[in-house]
């Protein structure tokens, strides 16, 4: 789309943009489990501009509407006009958190998104006493609930905690011996929760004979909070990791990341956030250039799909899942299925590209009945695929969908990062 921020960031604009043809209205995430038209992305254009107008109040209602968004941006994905939904969404959250606030949980929680030390201490804490409220699944990195709570039921898997996280089990300069060198920005679920997915990753840099630097002082990309309308925390990190990755030496070629969401926030939605500060805006554009999706590098920029093909083949099926920030908003989907089909059998779901319904923060917290419903046919069409595993290259995904399936599932997830991983092992 040709618009400049200013444009994109007036509601009442984008909203006489829109001919309501309704093509959105199939592909949204809410929609499907809320069928209300002010739960539609044509509704919350409407809206938007009603509110800019002056015309509607920002009262509860009105807040718990603009909250129900996903943000898959699969209405951007179809509409003929490619109006930026999820962007104005994104901008009314924060005129949301300044007149409402932002629950006591977020606030703690984006305290430790901003500061790596007590977010450390906070899940090493974490970690000693989870037993004993948790029944913990070690093969699938994953934990139960052993009291129904109100945010907590029996049925409800979330991530488990790992004793050391990512960044902290390795050294910061990894020397693989090689005369190439990329760094890792490996995100928080992957770096606190889902580890195998990062030491994977140094496992394939080894084989590629790739050096590696962990980049140990990055911030969280703050995907959790831009999402929720804490702009304070947003402006903090995505500076500090601006300056961060500008002080990168020339020898670092590239900043991989085995994460949709973070890729996505760092290379998208940086540039989105600082609409109005031109200088940080130019700066992200320029830093953020390095940033790639793990399977999208090593992919078109090493030769790991030969060497993937001199090992053995697997007997395992892999289904695939788009996670919404790789395909819908970076156009990466056929590069981590060309790695994996080199040592596994593929056989595609019904509907890769449908939103597996994570959501967000809120989502998973106060509208988690939206999450819960959006994740049940994510999950059917796993099951229906048969497959041994199901891939996505987000970790916020692994979360939604191993809830989805269930602690009764046999179908396991695993980052395409740690199946690369376990067939260059063999």
């Amino acid at each position: 789309m040709d618009k400049n921020p200013q444009d994109i960031f007036d509601y009442a604009n984008i909203t006489d943009d829109c001919i309501k043809c309704g093509k959105c209205i199939p592909v949204c995430t809410i929609h499907n489990v809320n069928a209300d038209e002010v739960t539609s992305p044509r509704g919350f254009l409407d809206l938007l501009g009603a509110y800019q107008r002056g015309k509607l109040d920002l009262d509860e209602n009105v807040k718990s509407i603009f909250e129900s968004c996903f943000l898959c941006t699969a209405c951007v994905e179809v509409c003929p006009k490619s109006l930026p939904t999820d962007m104005v969404i994104e901008q009314v959250r924060a005129d949301i958190a300044k007149k409402f606030g932002i629950a006591w949980y977020k606030k703690v929680f984006f305290l430790l998104l901003r500061h790596r030390w007590l977010n450390d201490l906070a899940f090493k804490f974490g970690w000693t006493f989870q037993t004993c409220g948790f029944k913990i699944k070690k093969d699938v990195d994953s934990m139960s609930s052993r009291f129904n709570l109100p945010m907590l039921k029996t049925d409800r898997v979330l991530p488990s905690l790992r004793k050391t996280s990512f960044l902290n089990s390795h050294a910061e300069h990894i020397d693989n011996g090689g005369k190439r060198k990329v760094a890792i920005f490996i995100g928080c679920l992957s770096n606190y929760n889902y580890k195998d997915v990062g030491d994977g990753l140094l496992e394939i840099l080894g084989h590629l004979e790739i050096d590696a630097f962990l980049a140990k002082d990055q911030k969280c990309c703050s995907a959790p909070a831009y999402f929720t309308g804490d702009f304070d925390t947003v402006d903090n990190n995505a500076k500090f990791n601006i300056e961060y990755f500008e002080g990168f030496g020339e020898d670092i070629e590239a900043i991989i990341v085995p994460e949709a969401t973070c890729s996505a926030m760092l290379k998208i939605d940086y540039e989105h956030y600082f609409h109005d500060q031109p200088e940080w805006q130019a700066r992200a554009k320029k830093v953020m250039g390095k940033v790639f999706m793990a399977t999208e590098w090593l992919q078109n920029h090493t030769h790991l799909e030969q060497l993937l093909a001199s090992k053995k083949k697997d007997t395992k099926i892999v289904t695939y899942h788009d996670p919404c920030h790789a395909r819908k908003m970076q156009g990466i989907y056929e590069e981590p299925r060309n790695l994996i089909r080199q040592n596994y059998n593929i056989v595609e779901m019904s509907d890769p590209n449908s939103c597996c319904g994570f959501g967000g923060v809120t989502m998973q917290s106060e509208k988690y009945h939206f999450a819960k419903a959006a994740g049940v046919p994510k999950a059917a069409m796993i099951k229906k695929t048969e497959a041994d595993i199901v891939s996505a290259e987000c970790s916020a995904c692994r979360m939604q969908i191993n809830d989805a399936m269930g602690n009764e599932s046999t179908t396991v997830f695993k980052n395409p990062i740690e199946l690369i991983a376990e067939a260059l092992r063999k």
